[in-house]
């Protein structure tokens, strides 16, 4: 299996690893925030998905989708799920929960398929995330976990809200 493969299947996993934890949330709770935890469905989604295009960006080009991320309609205000943003409890200010699945899904699949189409030398390369400088094979990676982290709050939140166990 090439390189680029295992890197973008570990995309995927994290795709599928959040839509497990999905179950039970709804238009109505996609803004529902608990004391003590930070985040709420939506804005994890939004937040998750502007960070894999924003890595995506580096692999291919192109910028954030317009049909994704903008001011109005079913799209994520980028600056309202960007690093260091507060979640809002206003549902109105995000799109519908079918819809933050989909564009997170989406960017996922982008990513994935940013990693497919590079080759070996391409994700040798290093680029600048933050503060530190490392090759872009290793910031998908951390894409990975970025996605897992977010997951678990969300996991926490279920609990919070009293939903039961995805295990249940």
């Amino acid at each position: 299996m090439r390189m680029q493969d295992m890197i973008a299947e570990a995309v995927l996993a994290s795709k599928a690893g959040m839509a497990r934890y999905l179950a039970g949330f709804s238009d109505e709770t996609r803004a529902r925030q608990a004391p003590g935890l930070p985040n709420h469905v939506a804005w994890s989604l939004g937040h998750c998905a502007l960070t894999l295009h924003r890595v995506a960006e580096k692999l291919d080009g192109r910028g954030l989708p317009e049909s994704e991320f903008g001011v109005g309609g079913e799209r994520f205000d980028a600056e309202s799920v960007a690093f260091g943003s507060v979640p809002i409890g206003d549902a109105a200010r995000y799109p519908a929960l079918s819809r933050c699945v989909a564009i997170y899904d989406g960017a996922c699949d982008r990513l994935a398929g940013a990693v497919r189409a590079s080759d070996e030398a391409r994700l040798m390369e290093s680029t600048r995330w933050g503060e530190v400088e490392l090759p872009l094979w290793l910031l998908v990676l951390r894409m990975g976990f970025h996605n897992g982290m977010h997951t678990g709050q969300v996991a926490d939140l279920r609990r919070a809200l009293g939903f039961r166990s995805i295990f249940a």
